[in-house]
């Protein structure tokens, strides 16, 4: 299948400039697969350490060393609905493993915590920097040398990219996603949203709060709003990692159970993860993102993992490819459907077929299938204990959700990079009506998230605003999500005023209804001229014309000095142990990541 020239334009520029970078990586893999298969090359008193706790079956195995041997890498905790399911996998691996003459182990945990319970709060400053930690802890499960491929069992936010970007340390190795599936369908979003923001204006209390939370989120499996971690079910997918159509399919049901099983069979087979996850997988990744009207932490976490495999993509490769890329799928908060009618709908291989056949995507890639991405216009099902594939029809049964590449929903995909004498910032269209696209009027600057909410209890932000929130960088204080903003600028929004966020800082990939120029760049605190402004100044974002700007005159701004900003620096909640992470951490542009520096992106 032939890409459209665009397309292929930009793959071109990405592949020449991480050539070097690139080939330094390859070197490395292909180094470390001559070494394979390590596990022998161990002295007898490493294996037996690493054995030790076996059964006799595996321990025999194990011995000879002739019969692979599977590392599971697990986010499991049972706080998180998402991950609670995942207690009971390794052993359903481990028979697998045994049916198919392996034998598998658990490596590893990596930590995995909620944002949606850190949400506003304290903890929520180290939600960003758990990538590079679960990055770290996947590095040090696979540290043992015992394997010969690898199994991932993460979900939500920053697990995934964690997981993948510590994998990609041993990328001469086959690795493999597992999902657990979502929760089913709780209380309608419309309706959530509705209460939330009843909370806000205080016509509803805190009891009514919690019961329209608790029916929304109420079950194992993932939120089923199309948020970062759903987004990150659909990247795999589309990147050719985890099983076709497997992403949304329900927690603890024979199904999941035979996926599961059939994603052992699969790995053990697949090609190692440096021939999987090459720059046009990456182009790929991105195109399912916009196309699907995915998170805006994508725009982060795309670019580290890049940075992972020796690939240099950045922000105005993304907005490029947003622009050729139609919008196809209405999914909350980009619709009013959850991920299980995405999944009723045909899901990520009915999305797949239609940009194949738009010439959106590489097909000429590898999977863990061995095959291109043909392979993944396909939905599983049982017959019998055996999973197959039924190929997805030609358009979606439920067009209201998942549109035809001639019949879609926005002409772009809704995301697009901001620039001006602020900075430069990510603003996600797709959720936003077309006369939300711009909007200037005069800014409040505040520090703080509760400093806007205290203004918005005193009534001072009805009217005409562009809220500025400062201070809420990777370097300042870990890059926190401000979704808990959403309710107060909803409501002054739906009263008619126009109202914009413009921040240093993140949204949840749950939010999109306010018009929002975030991860703005350079942030405040390293020098970036957010921190020039004062209340009163008119500032524009228009996302039409890419625009993100304050219209002082040229010779006043370029005399303003930054404000200074003052950061807490009580060591709550564990803050205290990231304060070299807020050091070295690199531009949200970059990444944000503390595991490398500010080189390497243009």
């Amino acid at each position: 299948m032939t890409v459209q020239a665009a397309l292929a334009t930009i793959t071109s520029r990405v592949i020449e400039r991480s050539k070097q970078s690139r080939e330094q990586f390859l070197a490395q893999m292909q180094a470390s697969s001559q070494q394979a298969p390590r596990r022998a090359r161990l002295s007898c008193g490493n294996q037996a350490h690493g054995f030790a706790a076996c059964d006799a079956h595996d321990k025999a195995v194990l011995k000879a060393a002739q019969q692979p041997n599977l590392a599971i890498v697990t986010a499991y905790n049972d706080m998180l609905s998402a991950h609670q399911p995942y207690g009971r996998y390794p052993e359903l691996i481990k028979q697998a493993a045994r049916a198919a003459g392996a034998t598998a182990q658990v490596a590893g945990g990596v930590p995995a915590m909620c944002d949606g319970v850190t949400q506003g709060q304290g903890g929520m400053e180290l939600s960003l920097f758990s990538r590079d930690v679960i990055a770290m802890s996947t590095a040090i499960a696979l540290s043992h040398d015992m394997f010969d491929a690898v199994l991932c069992l993460g979900i939500c936010d920053k697990i995934v990219p964690g997981l993948l970007i510590g994998a990609l340390q041993f990328a001469q190795m086959p690795v493999a996603f597992v999902p657990s599936g979502p929760m089913p369908s709780g209380l309608a979003n419309k309706e959530k949203i509705r209460i939330r923001e009843q909370y806000a204006k205080g016509e509803a209390g805190r009891d009514a709060l919690l019961e329209a939370e608790a029916a929304s989120y109420h079950a194992p499996g993932t939120c089923t709003f199309y948020g970062t971690a759903n987004s990150n079910q659909m990247l795999m997918e589309m990147m050719g990692l985890q099983l076709p159509g497997s992403s949304f399919v329900p927690p603890d049901t024979p199904l999941r159970d035979a996926v599961t099983r059939q994603t052992v069979h699969t790995v053990l087979g697949a090609p190692p993860l440096w021939q999987l996850l090459d720059e046009k997988t990456l182009i790929n990744a991105v195109v399912g993102l916009c196309s699907t009207g995915g998170s805006t932490n994508h725009t982060l976490h795309l670019v580290a993992i890049a940075r992972a495999a020796g690939i240099s993509i950045n922000w105005q490769d993304m907005a490029d490819i947003s622009a050729i890329t139609p919008l196809l799928c209405r999914i909350y908060p980009n619709g009013e459907a959850d991920v299980n009618d995405f999944h009723a709908a045909g899901g990520v291989p009915q999305v797949m077929k239609q940009l194949l056949a738009a010439g959106l995507l590489h097909e000429d890639v590898t999977t863990i299938m061995g095959q291109g991405l043909s392979a993944y216009t396909q939905l599983p099902r049982l017959d019998g204990e055996a999973v197959v594939w039924d190929a997805v029809p030609e358009t979606s049964p439920q067009p209201q959700v998942v549109a035809s590449i001639d019949t879609p929903f926005a002409a772009e995909g809704g995301m697009v990079l901001l620039q001006g004498n602020l900075g430069r910032a990510v603003m996600k269209t797709s959720s936003l009506k077309p006369e939300q696209w711009a909007v200037e009027a005069p800014v409040r600057v505040f520090t703080s998230q509760q400093a806007l909410q205290a203004a918005f209890a005193a009534g001072e932000l009805h009217k005409d605003v562009v809220v500025v929130v400062i201070g809420q960088g990777p370097k300042a204080n870990g890059m926190p999500e401000l979704h808990a903003l959403m309710p107060p600028l909803g409501v002054l929004q739906g009263l008619g005023y126009r109202v914009a966020l413009v921040t240093d800082g993140r949204l949840s990939g749950a939010s999109g209804k306010v018009p929002a120029a975030i991860h703005v760049s350079p942030e405040a605190i390293d020098g970036g001229p957010l921190a020039k402004l004062r209340d009163g100044d008119v500032v524009r974002l228009d996302a039409a014309a890419g625009v993100l700007e304050a219209t002082v005159p040229p010779g006043e701004w370029q005399q303003r000095t930054a404000q200074t900003i003052t950061m807490d620096e009580t060591f709550t909640l564990g803050r205290g142990l990231f304060a070299h992470a807020r050091q070295v951490v690199c531009s949200a542009e970059r990444g944000a990541s503390f595991l490398w520096g500010e080189d390497n992106v243009d």
